[in-house]
């Protein structure tokens, strides 16, 4: 068997909804010389059978499956499963353009050690919410010096490619960092070389307003907070026992109707008529919601 240019690493936890759309971008790579590592994390949806079905199509998925042990443990085991000297990341329900490896490739050379690229973010239906993009150089500087507050990462988690030693030198993923784990891990890569960040939108990420962005903000400040007094010379004892005792937030009426509520301002400023559809969304979650209702009855 010889050894792929790249493993994507991909954890799923009941993502059938948006899984084969996923597959199906990342199968129509102009880079064909990678393995898709895929770990079920103990799905109870549809998400089993998808994986098996295009393993069964394409050799070069490769299906792990475990039980639930959440995102952090599962990309853990999928890194270490990682035959490429090189590791690109994947999020269920997102997907790649079909140059992302190819062109990310290309810049992961030199005193480079991550490469990420501009990231549109849409609804699941796929209407524009806003597009991210940062210089690689800024990232690289405000990983290294910013506060909790004001640390600026790269544009998505799933948009990642750095080399595998680069992961081992760094550490790898931390198991206490149930949230954050990317910062974590980015903050300690950039202390070993460069982050190149093009400017082309080369990932496409769903937003959900269930997903740990939307609904456990608190909990990744405090994270962050964690990361950056270890990255400032804090106990490491100390700091990553008290990043193993924060979860999560489970969803809520009141959290997901805030995370439709920012999903449809972005899409009034998209001049997207699916705002509406969203703020009745989130007035269905949370009633007492002023201003979705202020928003919907006056049109700004």
């Amino acid at each position: 068997m010889t050894t792929p240019r790249v493993s994507v690493v991909m954890a799923v936890y009941n993502g059938a909804p948006g899984l084969t759309a996923t597959l199906e971008s990342l199968l129509a790579q102009t880079m064909a010389d990678f393995e898709l590592i895929a770990i079920d994390d103990g799905s109870t949806d549809g998400t089993l059978p998808i994986l098996a079905a295009y393993r069964r199509r394409d050799a070069r998925i490769r299906l792990l499956t475990q039980a639930n042990q959440g995102l952090t443990r599962a990309l853990i085991r999928g890194c270490a499963e990682a035959r490429a000297a090189v590791i690109a990341r994947h999020d269920c329900g997102d997907r790649s353009h079909p140059e992302r490896l190819a062109k990310q490739l290309a810049l992961l050379a030199g005193d480079v050690v991550l490469v990420s690229s501009a990231v549109r973010a849409v609804t699941p239906g796929g209407e524009l919410l806003f597009v991210t993009r940062l210089d690689g150089d800024e990232a690289h500087r405000s990983l290294l010096h910013d506060d909790a507050r004001h640390i600026k990462s790269i544009p998505h988690h799933g948009s990642a490619m750095f080399s595998r030693d680069t992961y081992l030198a760094a550490g790898g993923y931390r198991e206490p960092f149930r949230v954050a784990q990317d910062v974590d891990l980015w903050v300690r890569m950039a202390t070993l070389g460069r982050i190149a960040i093009p400017d082309q939108e080369l990932y496409e990420a769903t937003v959900h307003p269930t997903a740990i962005s939307s609904v456990s903000r608190k909990q990744q400040i405090a994270a962050l907070r964690l990361i950056v007094a270890m990255r400032d010379g804090g106990d490491s004892a100390a700091l990553l026992a008290a990043a193993a005792r924060l979860h999560p937030r489970r969803r809520s009426a009141r959290r997901e109707a805030a995370a439709l509520y920012f999903m449809a301002r972005c899409l009034r400023a998209q001049r997207s008529t699916a705002a509406r559809e969203y703020l009745l969304r989130a007035i269905r979650r949370n009633p007492l919601h002023w201003r979705a209702w202020a928003s919907l009855l006056t049109g700004k």
